[in-house]
């Protein structure tokens, strides 16, 4: 069985704009069904805020794997195993959060990638072959190629260190965390604020300089994600299944209660 494109992957090769969707609290195999539907490209299943479990997370991911929408887990910041896990078991893409230094970057690069480029385990045929993949040495070049490694920017310190986290092999993507850089910055909220547009511009160039790609997360209003988008972001993370659910819900109850 082929193994399945990581669409994500490709269309930010192709400086493409990449669309997540969050996901907290649906546990649904029809999860990235509504994801496609809504024309979003990639699942953001968060294992950081969210209350998956490794075994929930892989049930989404291996639902996802049909639709073209690319599942991608953000796993907590010392939880590899649990990213490796993952990728074992349907997801294409790992986001590790509170990446501040060139030496986690690289730490993490290797842990999700397979020999020689890295020191992931090889567990049998992985969930993106069907379980039927071909030799080992041919599906693990194939693996280290299609999965989507992101560093997430959300400190100061990281925003000094992205021109050598951008420049780490295998680290595909720096992914600012707005609302935690924020109130790292001591400006909590201030999503807009100059030293915030300061950030953006600087991992920008950071991501420009290695080729790598820019990613946004934490900017929902539309001036505000506009101008970092203009500014390079390309994955972006576009909002919540709880935030989406609360909007259309809100605005339904609202056209209803004025019907009266």
């Amino acid at each position: 069985m082929p193994l399945v494109e990581n669409r994500t992957k490709l269309k930010l090769k192709n400086n493409e704009l990449a669309l997540g969707f969050g996901v907290h609290h649906l546990r649904s195999s029809a999860t990235a069904m509504l994801a496609a539907a809504a024309d979003h490209d990639w699942l953001f299943i968060d294992m950081e805020h969210g209350a998956h479990s490794v075994h929930e997370a892989a049930q989404l991911c291996i639902a996802a794997l049909p639709t073209g929408v690319t599942p991608i887990v953000r796993i907590c910041a010392g939880a590899l195993d649990e990213g490796t896990r993952c990728l074992d078991n349907g997801a294409l893409g790992v986001i590790v959060p509170h990446v501040d230094t060139v030496e986690q970057a690289k730490l993490i690069a290797r842990a999700f990638r397979y020999p020689p480029l890295g020191t992931r385990s090889w567990g049998g045929p992985p969930a993106p072959y069907g379980f039927r993949a071909p030799g080992n040495a041919e599906a693990q070049a194939a693996l280290n190629d299609a999965v989507l490694v992101v560093a997430m920017i959300e400190s100061p310190l990281a925003v000094g260190n992205a021109e050598a986290i951008a420049a780490v092999d295998g680290i595909d993507c720096l992914l600012i965390g707005t609302s935690d850089l924020t109130a790292e910055m001591g400006i909590s909220g201030q999503i807009d604020h100059a030293r915030v547009v300061e950030a953006y511009e600087k991992v920008a160039a950071a991501c420009r300089a290695s080729g790598k790609a820019l990613g946004m997360g934490g900017v929902y209003d539309k001036e505000t994600a506009s101008r970092y988008i203009k500014a390079g972001a390309r994955m972006v993370l576009s909002g919540s299944d709880h935030t989406y659910l609360l909007a259309g819900a809100s605005a339904r109850s609202a056209v209803l209660r004025g019907a009266v």
